[in-house]
C-alpha cells in the first residue's frame, strides 16, 4: 500500500518507467511480491515524505483466505472479524426512510477510489443548457456565469442592455472568459472560487507538501467536471497536474468553398464559435471514449435480426461447484400446553392474566399514551367480533359470514385499535386485510391497492373514528371513492360503538386448519399488489417456529419499531407476543421522525429483552445518541435487524455496535433475519453465547455476482460487497436454492440463486389469483436433467442467496431489485449504495431515491432518480451525477442509461415513507416526473446497436441491362404517363403555342366568360375577371411598362403583389410586353425584418429591372421600417398598378421561338437554398396542356383554388391554367383562412365545386381548426358531396396521416374517402403527378423501415413492426416519363429498390437561373444521361427519393398501373451508421412520445443526432421530454440522439408550404439563436 496517495502521473517520467518494470517483473514471475513491495517503497520513499496523512485506513472487514485444505471453493473461511471500533463516525444529517441501509465506509472510500482513477483520464462533460426561467429551483445563482443560451421573459430590455458597453458585453458574454478565469482560479469571481472548494489545486510540477485539504480535494477532485463552469474545450487550459488532457482545435467555420455538411456557417456567412458547437465538440470528444463491454461482431443485415446479442465472453467466471443439497431446519420442537389456535391463547391470557400489559402505544413526543392489558384486548375483541357478525345487517340478512374478507385500515400510531380489530375479525372468523390508509383520492399505488381489495373481495372496512374523520370526503360529507378500489361500507369499530355480546353469545374457536386466516398485501415489482393468504395453521406453526428460534418466555418486553400491520412487526410484535404474553411498546414512525431516540429509551426504561428494528433506526439512534449519555442497553438479549436481508446492513449493524457497546449492548446479541412476504420468515440469526467468536462476513467480488456466482474478492477491493449471514432456516423448514429464471433448477454450491423455502409456517397462496399462485407457491426444483427432485412443492421467496459454511444463509438482494443488462445481474440496492457514496451528498437527500430498468432497444437501462435539496446549485448537481456515472460504472462495470434529480418531495412515497419505486418508473414513462436535472447516457450504455453498414453494390449492371429490361425477375423502374395525343386543329396551335396569345383568342372569341372569381374571408366575390377584362388590364399594365420601365426585351420584372387578380393581370402584362416576369411573396408588413431580406435577394438574384406593385406595397417598400433591414436607396424602379391611364400598347410582343424564356420560378428549398429556374413558353403550354387532359379541365367547369400563388404548381393553377383550359377559376387566398376558418369549404359547398387545389398548411388549419365542429357546419347547410377531387398541392412525401385524418372528419359533411389525393412536384418539374380524373385510386403500401435505410424497398402487410404507411403520389400526368436511378452510380435501378426520381418531359424547366453561371450544377440537374441503359434521353434530377411498384389495378390504357411513390428529399436525408434516414420518419416518431410535443424537427451535426422538439405543455414538462424522444428514436429508429433541445412552440421555422426549414433551424441552433427551454447533451 506504498503508493497510496501518490498522484503518479506528477511523478518525473523515469521513475514512472522504473515502477511500470517492476510491474512488469512481477507479472512475469521475474520476482517475488515481496521483494516487488521493498523496490517499490523505495522507488517513491522520497516522494511520500512530500505527503502528510497517506496511511488511509484499510476496511475493517477483512476475511481469512480460504484454506488450501479445503477442496470445495467455499466462499469464506470463519474467522474472527475486528470490530470496526477503530473508525470514527461522522455525524450525517438523517434523511428519509430508506437512507442509511447503505451507509458504508468500506464502499465510501471504494468509490472514492474508483473516481480517483477516472480523474487520470479526464473526461469533458458537457453541460446541459437551461433557461433560466424555465425551473425557479436554486436561489443561488451568483455562481454561474452569465448565461448567453438563454434569455429572460422580457426579452428586449434584458437579453442584450444596449447600455453595456460593446467591449464589457464581449468579454462577459465569452463563454471563454469564464473558462479561462475558472481555470486559472482566481479568486475574484464567484464561480472561479467556488472551483477551488471543489478541489481542482493549482500543483507545481515538483509535488510540494500541502495542507491536508488539497489532498482530500485531490482525492476528490477526478474529472474536468470540477470546475463550476461546464469546461469548454475552446479554453486552452494550461496543462497543470501532468495529466494528459486531449484538446481539439477550436471548432471555427469553414470557408465557403467545403461542402454544405462541413460548413457552420449562420444564415449571413458568419463563423460560428459558440457556446452550442463547443458544447457538441466536447460531447464527441467524451464519445470517443472506447466503450466497455467488447462490441462482438454484430449482425449483417438479416432483416429478422436487428439487434444481436453480445458473444459470451470466455473469462466470464462460471460456477463450478456441485449441486446443492436441500439444508434442513432444526426439528420444531413439541410443547405440550400449546394452544390449537391463536384466538385460544388470547382467551387463556385474557381469562387468567387480565391485569398483565399486552400493549404500550406511544404519543408523538414518544411518553406511553395507553397501555393495553390481556383482559382489556380480550374483552374489545370479543365485542368486536360480536358486533361484526350480529349487529351489521339484519338477523336473516347478515352483512358479514364467516369467511368473507374485512378491510383494516389503522394509522400505525394508533395500535390498540387495530390489535382489537384484528384479534376480532379471527374470533368473529372473518379474514382480516390490513391495507394503509389512503390519504388522497391520488395516492402513489392506491389503484394498485384497489386491485388488492378487488381480487380479495373485500366491500367492507373497519377504521377508527378519528381515522374515519381524516379520511377524504366528497362535498356532501362521503368518503370519496379511491381510484381504482371497489365500493366500500366503512364501519367505525371504536369501543363505544361496540355492543357488549349476550351472556349465551360465544366465539366459535375452532383448532387450527387450512382455512385462511388473514390476508397480507405484497406489492411486485411491476407495482401489483397482492394478498398473500396465510392459513390458521400456518399462522399457528409460524408463532411457534418464531418461539423456538428467538427463545420467547412468557411475559418478556418486546419493543417494536416496524409496521404491525404486516412483516416482522406484525409476526412478532402482534401475532408471537400475544402467543407468549410478551408485552410489546410500539414505536410508531411518526414517534420515530419527531424523537429518533425514543426505541432506544424505551428499551432502557423497561427493560426490554427483544428489540425488532431497521437498519435506519439503528442509523438514526446512533445519529441522536449525544444527548443521551445515561442509556444502558444491556438488557436486550436479542435485537432483531428486519431488512438484515439487504447486503448494506452490515455497515449499520457495526457502527451501531460501535456507539452502543458502552453503553452495555452485547456484540453477540445483534440478529439479522431474512423474510418474505410468501415464506415468511426464512431465517434468522440465533443469539451467539458470551465470548465465542462472531460469524464471519464474506467479501464477495461484485463481477462474479453480477455473472450469477461466488468468488470471494481477492483482486480488486473497490468492487468488493460485504455481507454478513442472516443465520439458520426456521426450525421445521427446508430450503433449496433454485436458478431464478426459467425453470427452477437447483443451483450449483457456488451460485447465486433464489431462495426456495418448504414450510408449514408460510404463506398458502395468493388470494383469488390461482395462476401466479402455482408459479410461486408450488414450485417443484429441478436438478440438471431437468427431472423433479421429490415431490414437495417449496415456495419462491423472492431473496437471492447462497449458503455457506455451516448452513448458515446469506442474502445477496430481492428478486424485485435485481437489473437484468446485457446478461448481468446487478442489484438495485447496491447501485443506491454506490451512488450514497459519492461526496459531497449536499445535492440530493440520502433516503430519496429510486434505482428501477427500463426496456429499451431489446435490454434493460438502468434508471436513477432522486430528490435534489433546493439549495443545490446547478453546477453542483450536474458534478454530482456525472462522479455518480463514473462511480458506477467503475464498480459495477455497467452503464446508466439516465441519471434525473426531481425538485424536493415530488417522488410518490409510500405509506412509510420510502419511494415507490413502480410510481416513479410508470412517472418517467409516462413523462410525469418532471425532473429539474437530467443527464442521459445512452451512447455508453447501449452497446447493441447494429454494425454500422458498408454500402452495397448495386444490383443492376450494364451487364445485366444487356439481356433486357427484365433482370434477374426484377423490372426496371420505370413510369410513363400517357400520350399527349396530337393537336389536329391549326387555329389550336395558334391558340395554344403561347400563352400571351390564348388570352387575346379568348378576349375574342368569348369576352364576357368570367376567368377568375376573387373570394375576401367573408366569401364575397370581390372581384372578377372576364376573358376581356383581363386582357384590357394586362394590356395596360404593358403600355406603362414600355413608357415607365425604360425595359428591352428579355429583361426581368419582378411582380410583388398580395393573392389576386393584379398578379394575374400583371403577368400577362409582363408576356405582351416581351418582359420575364418574376412572382415574389410581398414581405409581411407586422414581420419585415425577416421576410424583406428574401425579397431583396430574389430582386438582387434576378438583376430584375423594374418592380410592379401596387401602392401600399410600394409605401412599405419604401418605409423607414424597411430601411432597417435593407437598403431602401437602390430598389430598381418601383411602378404602382393600382390607378393606370387607359392606355393601349403600340404593339404585343409575340416570342419569335417557343423556347424563348417565358417566366422564372424563383423558391426556397427546404435545405435554404434559393434557386430560380426558367420556364420557357413550349413547357409552359405544354404543362397547363397536361394539366387540362389530367383533370378534364374545360370552359364550363369551376375550380376552386386555395394556394400560395408565388412558385411552382400553385403560381401554374392560380396564374395560367385558366387562362389556357378556359375554365373558371375561384381564388381564395390561404391568409383569409386565419380570419375565417371554414372560408374553403363553404365556398365548395356553396359553388358545388367538383376539382379543388390546396396545399398542406390549409389542410391543417381545417383539420385543426374545424374538426371538432363539424356538427355545427352540418347545420349550416354545408355539403361536400359534390367535391370529385380535392388535391393537395406539394413538393415533399405525401402526409398520409393529415390526408386521411381530413377525410375521415369531413365524411360526415358528404366527403368521399376518395376524393383526397396529392400532386408532386419539385424544382427542374413542376408537376410530375397529379391525381386526375382518369387514372386508378392512388394505392397506399406498407414498406418495411428496416430495408428502408438500405435504400431498399420492401412491402409488408399492415400494421407489421417497424412498418411505414406511403401513399401514392398521385397519377403521372401526360407526356411525363419517371425512372428511378442511383444517385451515386446514376444507373437504372430495379423496382425494389429505392432511388433519385429522374423525370423526362416537355415541360421540364429548362434550367437554373444562375448569375455566376453554375454551368456543373445546371448540366447535372437538367441534362443528366443515364450511366448505360438508355443514354441517349436526356433526363432532369428531381433531387427526391421515391420507388416505382407496378399495382394490379389498371390504368385507362387498361395496362396495370405504375404508382410513384416519394419518399423524400435527397438533400434533407440524413447518413447515419451507413444506413440513410428521412427526418420525417423520426419527426413522426417523436412527435408520438410525449402528449406535449407540438412539433418536431431533426437534423445531423457532426455524425450527431440533433432533435428539437416544441413544447406546448408547462416549461416543468421539458426535461420529461429528454428520455422520451431519446427511447422512441432509439426503439423505433436503432438510433442514439445526440442532443435534446426543447424549444418554445412556434420556434421550428415553416415554410409558405408548410416544409419544415430544418437547415435553417440547425443555422438557428449553432449560432446560439434559438432562445431554448433546455438543451441536454446525451453522453
Amino acid at each position: 500500500m506504498a503508493d497510496r496517495g501518490v498522484d503518479l502521473s506528477a511523478l518525473p517520467k523515469e521513475v514512472r518507467d522504473q515502477l511500470a518494470e517492476l510491474d512488469l517483473e512481477l507479472s512475469e514471475g521475474d520476482i517475488t511480491q515481496k521483494g516487488y513491495e521493498k523496490k517499490k517503497a523505495k522507488l517513491l520513499a522520497s516522494y511520500i515524505s512530500h505527503l502528510p496523512n497517506v496511511d488511509l485506513p484499510l476496511p475493517d472487514v477483512q476475511l481469512s483466505p480460504s484454506r488450501s485444505a479445503d477442496p470445495s471453493p467455499s466462499p469464506e473461511a470463519p474467522g474472527p472479524s475486528s470490530s470496526s471500533a477503530s473508525r470514527h463516525h461522522r455525524a450525517h444529517r438523517s434523511g428519509g426512510a430508506r437512507d442509511e441501509r447503505y451507509r458504508s465506509d468500506i464502499h465510501t472510500e471504494a468509490v472514492q477510489a474508483a473516481l480517483a482513477k477516472h480523474k487520470e483520464e479526464k473526461m469533458a462533460l458537457p453541460m446541459p443548457t437551461k433557461r433560466r426561467s424555465a425551473f425557479v429551483q436554486s436561489p443561488i445563482d451568483n455562481c454561474t456565469p452569465p448565461d448567453t443560451s438563454s434569455a429572460s421573459e422580457d426579452e428586449g430590455s434584458l437579453r442584450r442592455k444596449a447600455a453595456l458597453s460593446a467591449v464589457l458585453a464581449q468579454t462577459l458574454q465569452s463563454p471563454d472568459y469564464w473558462i479561462n478565469r475558472s481555470v486559472q482560479s482566481s479568486s475574484t469571481s464567484s464561480s472561479a472560487s467556488s472551483t477551488l472548494s471543489h478541489g481542482e489545486p493549482k500543483t507545481q510540477p515538483q509535488p510540494q507538501p500541502q495542507p491536508a485539504v488539497s489532498l482530500l480535494a485531490d482525492v476528490l477532485a477526478h474529472t474536468r467536471i470540477e470546475n463550476s463552469v461546464p469546461p469548454d474545450v475552446t479554453s486552452s487550459a494550461s496543462q497543470e497536474r501532468g495529466s494528459r488532457v486531449d484538446l481539439p482545435p477550436a471548432v471555427r467555420g469553414m470557408s465557403r468553398g467545403q461542402s454544405r455538411s462541413s460548413m457552420l456557417d449562420t444564415a449571413d456567412g458568419v463563423p460560428v464559435n459558440s457556446r452550442v458547437s463547443t458544447k457538441i465538440q466536447q460531447l464527441l470528444n467524451t464519445l470517443k471514449r472506447p466503450k466497455r463491454p467488447p462490441l462482438s461482431e454484430f449482425f449483417l443485415d438479416d432483416s429478422e435480426e436487428i439487434v444481436e446479442v453480445p458473444q459470451p465472453d470466455p473469462n466470464t467466471p462460471k460456477p463450478e461447484g456441485r449441486q446443492i443439497i436441500p439444508v434442513k431446519g432444526e426439528p420444531l420442537g413439541v410443547v405440550s400446553n400449546w394452544p390449537p389456535a391463536l384466538q385460544a391463547a388470547l382467551a387463556r391470557w385474557g381469562a387468567t392474566q387480565a391485569k398483565s400489559p399486552a400493549l404500550t402505544a406511544l404519543d408523538i413526543t414518544g411518553k406511553p399514551l395507553y397501555t393495553l392489558t390481556y383482559g382489556k384486548l380480550w374483552s374489545r375483541s370479543l365485542k368486536l367480533a360480536y358486533t361484526l357478525l350480529n349487529k351489521l345487517g339484519t338477523k336473516t340478512e347478515p352483512v358479514l359470514q364467516p369467511g368473507d374478507r374485512v378491510a383494516l385500515v389503522y394509522p400505525n400510531s394508533d395500535p390498540g385499535m387495530f390489535w382489537v380489530a384484528f384479534y376480532g375479525c379471527l374470533l368473529a372468523e372473518v379474514i382480516p386485510v390490513p391495507i394503509e390508509v389512503p390519504l388522497s383520492r391520488q395516492d402513489a399505488g392506491s389503484q394498485q391497492i384497489g386491485f388488492l381489495l378487488g381480487s380479495c373481495g373485500v366491500s367492507l372496512a373497519l377504521t377508527s373514528e378519528v381515522c374515519l374523520k381524516g379520511l377524504p370526503k366528497t362535498q356532501n360529507g362521503e368518503i370519496i371513492q379511491f381510484k381504482g378500489w371497489p365500493r366500500m361500507k366503512w364501519v367505525v369499530t371504536d369501543t363505544k360503538y361496540l355492543t357488549k355480546p349476550s351472556k349465551d353469545w360465544q366465539p366459535h374457536i375452532p383448532t387450527a386448519n387450512t382455512d385462511t386466516a388473514y390476508i397480507e398485501y405484497k406489492a411486485s415489482k411491476e407495482g401489483t399488489v397482492m394478498g398473500v393468504a396465510v392459513s390458521k395453521i400456518s399462522m399457528l406453526t409460524h408463532c411457534q417456529a418464531l418461539t423456538q428460534a428467538c427463545n420467547y418466555c412468557e411475559g418478556e418486553t418486546l419493543v417494536n419499531v416496524l409496521d404491525c400491520k404486516k412483516d416482522m412487526g406484525m409476526w412478532h410484535g402482534v401475532l408471537t407476543s400475544v402467543m407468549n404474553r410478551i408485552h410489546t411498546i410500539t414505536v410508531p414512525y411518526s414517534v420515530m421522525k419527531a424523537c429518533p431516540m425514543s426505541w432506544v429509551q424505551r428499551v432502557h426504561i423497561h427493560k426490554a429483552r427483544v428489540a425488532l428494528v431497521k437498519c435506519r433506526d439503528l442509523h438514526w439512534a446512533m445519529m441522536a445518541h449525544k444527548e443521551q449519555k445515561d442509556i444502558n442497553l444491556s438488557s436486550i438479549r436479542m435485537l432483531i435487524v428486519a431488512d438484515g436481508a439487504n447486503p448494506w446492513s452490515v455497515s449499520s449493524c457495526d457502527a451501531f455496535l460501535n456507539v452502543f457497546q458502552s453503553h452495555g449492548l452485547k456484540p453477540e446479541v445483534i440478529c439479522p433475519c431474512a423474510t418474505s412476504p410468501e415464506a415468511l420468515t426464512v431465517a434468522i440469526r440465533r443469539p451467539g453465547a458470551r465470548g465465542a467468536p462472531l460469524p464471519a462476513r464474506a467479501i464477495l467480488s461484485m463481477g462474479g455476482l453480477s455473472h450469477g456466482v461466488i468468488r470471494v474478492n481477492t483482486e480488486d477491493k473497490n468492487s468488493a460487497l460485504t455481507v454478513q449471514d442472516v443465520g439458520h432456516i426456521m426450525p421445521g423448514a427446508l430450503m433449496c436454492i433454485v436458478k431464478p429464471d426459467g425453470s427452477p433448477q437447483l443451483c450449483k454450491t457456488d451460485e447465486i440463486g433464489e431462495i426456495v423455502i418448504n414450510s408449514r409456517a408460510g404463506g398458502t397462496m395468493y388470494y383469488g389469483l390461482p395462476g401466479v399462485t402455482k408459479n410461486t407457491f408450488e414450485v417443484i426444483p429441478v436438478n440438471q436433467a431437468g427431472a423433479p427432485v421429490g415431490e414437495i412443492p417449496f415456495t419462491r421467496t423472492g431473496l437471492l442467496g447462497f449458503v455457506g459454511p455451516g448452513s448458515l444463509v446469506f442474502v445477496v438482494g430481492k428478486i424485485e431489485g435485481l437489473l437484468m443488462v446485457s446478461g448481468r445481474r446487478h442489484n438495485a440496492d447496491d447501485l443506491v449504495a454506490t451512488a450514497l457514496a459519492v461526496e459531497p451528498v449536499k445535492t440530493v437527500y440520502r433516503g430519496r431515491i429510486a434505482v428501477f430498468s427500463v426496456t429499451v432497444f431489446y435490454d434493460e437501462r438502468i434508471v436513477i432518480v432522486a430528490e435534489q435539496r433546493p439549495d443545490a446549485s446547478e453546477e453542483d448537481s450536474f458534478q454530482w451525477m456525472s462522479r455518480v456515472l463514473q462511480a458506477i460504472d467503475s464498480i459495477h462495470q455497467v452503464g446508466l442509461y439516465c441519471l434525473a434529480l426531481v425538485p424536493a418531495n415530488t417522488l410518490p412515497k409510500t405509506p412509510l415513507g420510502g419511494i415507490h419505486i413502480c410510481e416513479t418508473k410508470q412517472n418517467f414513462l409516462e413523462g410525469n416526473l418532471h425532473p429539474c436535472n437530467i443527464l442521459m447516457c445512452p451512447h455508453t450504455c447501449v452497446t447493441n446497436l447494429p454494425k454500422p453498414r458498408q454500402k452495397q453494390p448495386v444490383d443492376v449492371g450494364p451487364a445485366s441491362m444487356l439481356v433486357g429490361n427484365l433482370v434477374a425477375g426484377k423490372r426496371i423502374a420505370q413510369a410513363i404517363g400517357r400520350e399527349l395525343g396530337v393537336v389536329e386543329d391549326q387555329d389550336l396551335i395558334r391558340k395554344h403555342q403561347f400563352l400571351s396569345e390564348a388570352l387575346q383568342w379568348r378576349a375574342q372569341t368569348d369576352p364576357d366568360h368570367i376567368l377568375y372569381v376573387l373570394l375576401n374571408s367573408k366569401g364575397v366575390a370581390v372581384c372578377t375577371a372576364t376573358c376581356a377584362q383581363l386582357h384590357k388590364r394586362a394590356e395596360k399594365i404593358t403600355a406603362t411598362l414600355m413608357e415607365r420601365g425604360g425595359l428591352n426585351t428579355g429583361d426581368n420584372v419582378v411582380l410583388l403583389y398580395p393573392p389576386g387578380i393584379d398578379l394575374i393581370a400583371a403577368f400577362y402584362g409582363c408576356l405582351y410586353a416581351g418582359v420575364i416576369p418574376v412572382t415574389v411573396r410581398p414581405p409581411h408588413p407586422q414581420n419585415l425584418a425577416a421576410t424583406l431580406p428574401t425579397v431583396r435577394m430574389i430582386i438582387d438574384v434576378s438583376k430584375a429591372a423594374c418592380i410592379l406593385t401596387t401602392q401600399p406595397l410600394m409605401r412599405i417598400l419604401r418605409s423607414r421600417e424597411a430601411a432597417a433591414s435593407v437598403n431602401v436607396k437602390t430598389w430598381p424602379t418601383i411602378i404602382d398598378t393600382d390607378d393606370l391611364p387607359r392606355k393601349r400598347p403600340p404593339h404585343i410582343y409575340k416570342p419569335p421561338t417557343a423556347e424563348m424564356l417565358a417566366y422564372l420560378d424563383f423558391s426556397v428549398s427546404t435545405t435554404g437554398m434559393l434557386t430560380g429556374v426558367k420556364m420557357s413558353h413550349a413547357a409552359v403550354s405544354t404543362l397547363c396542356r397536361s394539366i387540362k387532359l389530367q383533370c378534364e379541365l374545360y370552359s364550363s367547369r369551376q375550380v376552386a383554388i386555395c394556394l400560395d400563388p408565388y412558385c411552382g404548381l400553385g403560381f401554374v393553377l392560380w396564374c395560367l391554367s385558366s387562362v389556357y383550359s378556359g375554365h373558371q377559376s375561384i381564388l381564395i387566398p390561404p391568409l383569409e383562412l386565419e380570419s375565417s376558418l371554414p372560408l374553403w369549404l363553404s365556398t365548395l359547398s356553396q359553388y358545388k365545386i367538383r376539382d379543388t387545389f390546396c396545399s398542406y398548411s390549409v389542410m391543417e388549419l381545417c383539420t385543426k381548426g374545424l374538426g371538432t365542429q363539424t356538427e355545427i357546419l352540418k347545420a349550416r347547410g354545408l355539403n361536400l358531396s359534390c367535391v370529385r377531387s380535392c388535391v393537395v398541392i406539394a413538393e415533399e412525401r405525401p402526409r398520409l396521416a393529415l390526408t386521411q385524418s381530413f377525410s375521415k372528419l369531413f365524411k360526415d359533411l358528404g366527403l368521399s374517402p376518395r376524393a383526397v389525393s396529392t400532386a408532386f412536384g419539385s424544382r427542374v418539374n413542376l408537376a410530375i403527378c397529379l391525381q386526375g380524373t382518369a387514372g386508378p385510386d392512388p394505392s397506399t403500401v406498407y414498406v418495411d423501415m428496416k430495408s428502408l435505410r438500405h435504400d431498399r424497398v420492401r412491402l409488408v402487410e399492415r400494421g407489421a413492426p417497424q412498418s411505414l404507411p406511403l401513399t401514392e403520389s398521385g397519377t403521372i400526368l401526360p407526356g411525363v416519363r419517371v425512372i428511378i436511378v442511383n444517385p451515386e452510380t446514376r444507373g437504372p435501378l430495379g423496382d425494389s429498390h429505392l432511388g433519385e426520381i429522374w423525370v423526362n418531359s416537355p415541360h421540364n424547366a429548362s434550367g437554373y437561373y444562375t448569375i455566376y453561371g453554375e454551368e456543373s450544377l445546371q448540366a447535372d440537374h437538367f441534362n443528366t444521361r443515364l450511366s448505360f441503359g438508355e443514354p441517349h434521353t436526356l433526363w432532369a434530377r428531381t433531387g427526391y427519393l421515391g420507388f416505382i411498384k407496378r399495382t394490379e389495378l389498371l390504368d385507362a390504357s387498361g395496362d396495370r398501373h405504375d404508382a410513384l411513390f416519394v419518399v423524400g428529399s435527397l438533400d434533407e436525408t440524413l447518413e447515419l451508421r451507413g444506413l440513410r434516414y428521412h427526418p420525417i420518419d423520426i419527426e413522426t416518431s417523436v412527435s408520438r412520445a410525449h402528449r406535449s410535443i407540438a412539433e418536431s424537427a431533426v437534423f445531423t451535426w457532426t455524425n450527431l443526432l440533433v432533435v428539437v422538439a416544441e413544447l406546448s405543455g408547462s416549461e416543468q414538462e421539458a426535461l420529461d421530454l429528454v428520455p422520451l424522444v431519446t427511447n422512441v428514436v432509439l426503439e423505433e429508429h436503432h438510433l442514439i440522439v445526440g442532443v435534446v433541445v426543447i424549444v418554445d412552440p412556434g420556434v421550428i421555422p415553416i415554410n409558405s408550404r408548410g416544409e419544415k426549414q430544418r437547415m435553417h433551424l440547425r443555422d438557428s441552433f449553432l449560432a446560439d439563436q434559438l432562445d431554448p427551454i433546455y438543451v441536454a447533451y446525451n453522453m
